[in-house]
């Protein structure tokens, strides 16, 4: 796979040069491959954010580069507009940044200021509209009239209809109740298998990074501490423990039910794996659900 995105000395100082002064990210350096699936973990005030918002210029960084299949995105300051069409953000509770009249005009409207007119824009607003899972109906309402959980949806179609090379969600399901939650990060799943894009996704819940990220970042006071595949992350369970994160429930269950001698691999990070695994287990104890 090849480079899409690399991150070169990466910094941010708010306040720089004030009594103010607070570094929020510090010397980063990784490579994101084009079509990976990435996951951003840490805990409130880690840099994570932050660090999502200079991947397309959104913050410009006090110190190192970001490099965009090879260029510098600050090399052309006057075209980091174009950068922001190939990387495309979604901040957490985009609902709150819906305007227009309807919900086809809120989804056009970043696709509109890229160019896209007539047909090609039609196509983009109904297949985003599509891969968010809002519903035909819903095109010609005003964005206003939705549930909480059906204007998330439309706020994403809206970067989505960008057509970007790389999504960024940070903390897409921030709020939404377990169903909300689980539809939204299936459709998400299902827009990066079907479209192949690159999508890079900030989440607090581990459960969901497990299920979906081929690999992880994992920050900690500003700083990079690992980047691995997810497995070899979430085996990490002390070092993750000591920056106040924890592994997904059902693999310390897992981890639990090894330390007790039962004939279970490490790295189980589902239900659906931890199904797999204990089902024939049980059959061979003579053990029913």
């Amino acid at each position: 796979m090849s480079c899409i995105l690399e991150l070169k000395n990466l910094g941010f100082t708010y306040g720089k040069g004030t009594p103010f002064e607070k570094r929020a990210v510090n010397n980063v350096n990784l490579k994101i491959n084009k079509g990976e699936f990435i996951g951003i973990i840490g805990h409130t005030g880690s840099g994570k954010s932050t660090l999502v918002q200079m991947l397309n210029g959104l913050i410009r960084p006090t110190d190192g580069q970001v490099f965009l299949d090879g260029k510098d995105i600050w090399e052309e300051p006057k075209q980091i507009r174009n950068v922001r069409f190939r990387v495309g953000m979604v901040f957490q509770y985009p609902e709150y940044q819906l305007f227009e009249e309807t919900v086809y005009k809120d989804i056009a409207f970043g696709a509109i200021n890229k160019g896209l007119t007539g047909d090609e824009l039609d196509r983009a607003v109904r297949s985003a509209a599509k891969f968010a899972g809002v519903k035909e109906n819903h095109l010609e309402k005003s964005p206003f009239d939705l549930s909480g959980g059906e204007k998330r949806r439309a706020a994403i179609a809206g970067v989505i209809a960008m057509e970007p090379d790389v999504l960024v969600l940070d903390e897409p399901t921030a709020g939404l109740d377990p169903m909300g939650r689980e539809i939204l990060l299936s459709q998400i799943v299902n827009y990066h298998k079907t479209r192949g894009n690159t999508v890079i996704l900030v989440s607090h819940t581990m459960e969901d990074i497990a299920r979906v990220a081929d690999r992880i970042i994992v920050m900690n006071k500003s700083e990079l501490v690992t980047f691995d595949d997810t497995k070899k992350v979430f085996a990490k369970g002390d070092m993750l423990s000591k920056i106040g994160l924890q592994v997904p429930q059902i693999t310390n269950i897992m981890q639990d039910l090894k330390q007790r001698g039962f004939d279970v691999p490490d790295g189980v990070l589902t239900v659906d794996e931890a199904v797999a695994v204990l089902a024939p287990l049980m059959k061979r104890e003579g053990a029913t659900w």
